[in-house]
């Protein structure tokens, strides 16, 4: 399997314009579903957190071979929030937010795809990254 630097760089700004989704979802902070049903994890402060994450993606999509334990952490903390996703999943109802707000239900429904999906990918990059072998990347 080979990815190139082009369409890794490209995987680090699709990571982070996804985490910018969340003032969609959200509507600017304003949408107190996504509160309500997962507080201390989805508060204001959390979801600002989340746009703060995918701004450090976006910061190093260029630079990503200089940090490789950066990237390393950037997978640690999509686990977190998959891990924690699936935690909700199984003690909560999508259906539920969903009829309450549509917004927040699709949020719900999606987020932690989107995590395990990028946990997958900064993964990749930092096993490539620390043995070539595994994956050429080539510019």
């Amino acid at each position: 399997m080979k990815l190139n630097s082009k369409l890794i760089t490209y995987g680090f700004l699709v990571a982070g314009a996804s985490n910018m989704l969340v003032l969609i979802f959200s509507k600017f902070f304003t949408n107190e579903t996504i509160n309500k049903y997962d507080p201390s994890v989805m508060s204001n402060f959390g979801l600002l957190m989340i746009v703060v994450w995918g701004f450090a993606y976006i910061a190093v999509s260029k630079s990503y071979r200089h940090v490789p334990w950066l990237v390393a952490v950037f997978a640690i903390e999509k686990l977190c929030y998959g891990y924690v996703w699936i935690q909700w999943l199984l003690e909560n109802s999508v259906a539920q937010v969903y009829n309450e707000d549509t917004f927040a239900g699709i949020f719900f429904a999606i987020y932690g795809a989107n995590d395990w999906i990028f946990c997958a990918f900064f993964t990749v990059v930092f096993i490539s990254l620390q043995r070539k072998s595994v994956i050429t990347i080539a510019d």
